[in-house]
């Protein structure tokens, strides 16, 4: 299994962006933030490494890894601030800590449908995690067609000055769903295609969601028949 960091700023990067945070000009409040990014990071690399754990666990025991590879990211700190703006909320430290939870996210990218269960409820029933959202894209897609399943859980991060709860978000999806999901968001969110084009690929990339749940649920069916 692959662990990679995509998407974590420096703090050059960081301090770049902070001119939309109100008070950042004053040295507490930046280091509020500062303090906090890092405990958010902390949070994914401690979901990270319970994610590896299972999966080893899984090995050993079943002679398969339900996890194909995982993708570790932070959100920047102008990402931050145009969700504010979104929900209309003051660009604050405060607003930041009590309104956003996926300031730290973590994709885990299985190999088979039903390895998105397996390893979503091994996470979430252990003692110190929590769920605090979940949105099942998967049973429930989009109507764009995207498939995932999205949790947000509290984790704790131990600190020099003791644990402090955490969320973090996780994005469970196949491979198949993920390839997909990489095509559609360039499709959607690349500012120089053109507005025909989004209509006509869009819906075929709606057609090949379905047809693409139908293939990876065939497979499945072929490698627990392979198992027994």
């Amino acid at each position: 299994m692959i662990l990679q960091r995509d998407n974590i700023p420096n703090l050059d990067q960081i301090s770049s962006q902070m001119g939309e945070l109100v008070g950042a000009e004053t040295t507490e409040e930046f280091r509020k933030f500062i303090a906090y990014y890092q405990q958010c990071q902390a949070g994914a690399n401690e979901i990270g490494t319970k994610l590896d754990n299972l999966d080893s666990e899984y090995q050993m025991r079943d002679n398969h890894n339900p996890i194909h590879h995982m993708e570790t990211r932070m959100k920047a700190p102008a990402s931050l601030f145009k969700k504010l703006d979104k929900k209309q909320l003051p660009k604050t430290f405060d607003s930041i800590h009590d309104h956003i939870l996926d300031v730290a996210g973590i994709r885990v990218i299985t190999n088979y449908l039903s390895d998105i269960d397996t390893v979503a409820d091994a996470l979430t029933s252990q003692s110190d995690i929590t769920v605090l959202k979940r949105k099942d894209y998967i049973n429930h897609p989009k109507p764009s067609g995207y498939r995932s399943l999205h949790l947000v859980v509290s984790v704790p991060v131990f600190r020099t000055d003791g644990p402090v709860d955490t969320p973090v978000e996780i994005q469970l999806r196949t491979v198949g769903m993920d390839m997909w999901a990489s095509l559609e968001h360039k499709l959607r969110y690349k500012t120089d295609v053109d507005p025909d084009k989004v209509v006509k690929y869009g819906d075929q990339l709606r057609g090949y969601a379905k047809e693409l749940n139908g293939i990876e649920t065939n497979l499945q069916t072929i490698f627990k028949k392979l198992q027994d």
